[in-house]
């Protein structure tokens, strides 16, 4: 193994030393404001590790689902137990979903009815994202619990300028067909925007057809997204925002050779999540003033024989305050306080929190960040995490970053409740889960801002790590998990018409007796070429590699698939786009025992208003 890592990371930085030494350098990063990070802060300010999915790559590769889309980033890989709705993990580094914060809009998004309070992207429609913030490492310090491996923040695209709307439709392989209209319209008094997405598939088999499963299993959803805003003068302006997704997955059974077999099962969730913001200046606007209030809900019923077998309520209240002060031109402070409770079944759990950020240029290249935090778990106690972070510009066309960061996670209310397997109370003494992590990193341009390479180390420690075990008869605690790697990134434009992106990753993840941490590959890999010869055509095509997985039943195995996407901009109202899926038609798994696609196809149309 350790000789594959070498040969594959030899083979890109030769690639990348052949380009560099006939190049003139010239850095050009994109300036980005990241609001994951909870101050106003870019990219090259940050110091952070992190990786940005924008409208125009997710448009450009022909993403429908947001998990597609997400693990294009770096250190981050995707377990899903069956395509079209399958349940679908995100995995930062190592981290698992339970261990990743979504946020929708600034939001906490995870499943409180799920056992590790995970969030599922299997079901989250790209429609609607302008673009995607993955901040990698434990970031508790910026957002509490749940966010001890990572956070993924999505953001919502904003109103058109003048009123516009976008119909689109698209069919194909299984039975596929999306239906999706956008509507929005802005001025000075505010704007709007409505977008609704109808997604119907027959599916193939959740258990691998090779094992002799033959059942179809479909997925049905639909999502309604409304977003507003209302100007209150100058100085203020408020926020709201709606989004339902309904959706209905059909899934196999459990197998006792695989883990899963055939079977008549469904689950159907109804997901809802609403939000206001108010954000007002003060002292000319050097007091930036923000208050959010949050709400999630989510019900779940599952079924078997369309006999009803599980249900489940969840729901989470957010309230926050956040008010960031310009001290001078090179100093930000930003202070807040924040309460969550959280809700499934007849259980509730509250966590009040109150942080300090603040941010200093001691130079015009150099950019500091330091954050202190506390969360009063109403279970667990207290716990204070820190964070730091530096940016340095080196040269036009050199950045250096470094952050170190804490992260706490308590466990879940299922986690504290449930019990099985002859166990007759669930475990009392469950300890809370502890994280911390430093990432130290360059990003380079030359090419006179034609290419761009990074590269980052990472090494993290997991303490009482939160998982189930069938001995104990519900969750325990395991001692020590270590985690570290390296992630590359390089991208060059050849012409105005080409451009090649390709990164890397090398994960090794070990509990404290030397056992590799299982649905983890040690290298992950993706490289796109991209096509745009003109304003009206563009096209890439993507290979994606995952190496070989240990699982509870057994290995799986390494695999590399292909997808090709294209579109063409008939007129100035109606666009063509088709994708091509699996491209040379790879036999592969993601989890053991459960299938993915074979090669698959899809056509479309949008139409703009």
């Amino acid at each position: 193994m350790l000789k594959k890592q070498t040969l594959l990371c030899a083979l890109f930085l030769s690639i990348v030393s052949q380009i560099s030494y006939a190049v003139e350098p010239k850095n050009e990063i994109e300036e980005v404001i990241v609001t994951a990070l909870r101050l106003n802060t870019t990219v090259e300010q940050s110091g952070s590790s992190l990786s940005i999915i924008d409208e125009e790559l997710i448009r450009d590769r022909g993403y429908n689902f947001l998990a597609d889309a997400i693990v294009s980033a770096t250190g981050v890989t995707l377990n899903q137990n069956g395509s079209f709705g399958g349940q679908a993990s995100v995995r930062i580094r190592g981290f698992s979903s339970d261990q990743t914060l979504v946020l929708i809009d600034g939001v906490p998004a995870n499943d409180t009815t799920s056992p590790g309070g995970g969030f599922n992207f299997g079901a989250l429609d790209a429609l609607d994202v302008q673009r995607v913030e993955v901040l990698k490492g434990p970031q508790s310090t910026l957002w509490g619990t749940d966010a001890i491996g990572g956070v993924v923040n999505i953001v919502s695209k904003p109103a058109a300028e003048n009123l516009s709307g976008k119909i689109s439709i698209l069919g194909g392989s299984f039975g596929s067909q999306r239906l999706s209209g956008t509507i929005s319209s802005a001025n000075d008094l505010g704007d709007f925007r409505v977008s609704y997405a109808d997604v119907k598939t027959d599916g193939i088999s959740k258990a691998d057809e090779d094992d002799g499963n033959e059942e179809e299993d479909g997925f049905d959803s639909q999502t309604l997204s409304v977003k507003g805003g209302l100007n209150l003068g100058k100085a203020a302006r408020l926020d709201v925002f709606y989004r339902n997704t309904d959706a209905s997955t059909e899934f196999d059974s459990f197998g006792v050779v695989t883990g899963t077999q055939d079977g008549n099962e469904r689950s159907d969730t109804d997901q809802t999540s609403t939000q206001a913001t108010l954000n007002f200046n003060l002292f000319s606007g050097r007091l930036e003033n923000t208050l959010t209030y949050g709400h999630t809900e989510i019900e779940r019923k599952n079924f078997t024989d369309d006999v009803s077998s599980f249900s489940a309520d969840g729901e989470r209240t957010l309230f926050r305050y956040q008010g960031s002060f310009s001290i001078s031109e090179t100093q930000l402070l930003s202070v807040g306080y924040e309460t969550e409770e959280s809700e499934s079944g007849n259980d509730d759990t509250t966590i009040d929190g109150t942080f300090a950020l603040y941010r200093f240029e001691p130079s015009e290249n150099v950019t500091l960040s330091f954050g202190v935090r506390r969360d009063d778990h109403d279970t667990y106690g207290s716990e204070t995490v820190g964070r730091i972070a530096a940016a340095w510009q080196v040269s036009e066309n050199l950045l250096l970053h470094s952050s170190w960061g804490e992260g706490f996670k308590a466990p879940t209310l299922f986690q504290t409740t449930f019990f099985c397997c002859g166990a007759t109370s669930a475990n009392t003494g469950l300890k809370a889960e502890y994280s911390d992590a430093y990432d130290v990193g360059m990003t380079y341009g030359f090419a006179d801002g034609d290419a761009l390479l990074s590269a980052t180390y990472f090494d993290q420690n997991t303490q009482d790590l939160i998982n189930f075990s069938f001995a104990v008869g519900g969750y325990e605690n395991i001692a020590e998990v270590d985690s570290n790697g390296v992630e590359l990134e390089f991208s060059y434009a050849f012409s105005d018409a080409w451009t090649v992106t390709t990164n890397l990753t090398y994960l090794d993840s070990e509990d404290g007796s030397g056992d590799e941490q299982v649905r983890l590959p040690e290298i992950t890999a993706d490289l796109a070429l991209s096509w745009k010869p003109s304003e009206a055509i563009r096209s890439s095509l993507v290979v994606i590699y995952n190496d070989e997985e240990g699982d509870s039943r057994g290995t799986v195995d390494s695999w590399t698939r292909a997808d090709l996407s294209a579109s063409y901009q008939l007129s100035k109202n109606i666009e063509l786009f088709a994708r091509i899926e699996n491209l040379f038609d790879e036999d592969y798994q993601q989890i053991f025992g459960y299938g993915t696609p074979e090669r698959s196809g899809y056509i479309g149309a949008r139409y703009q208003l």
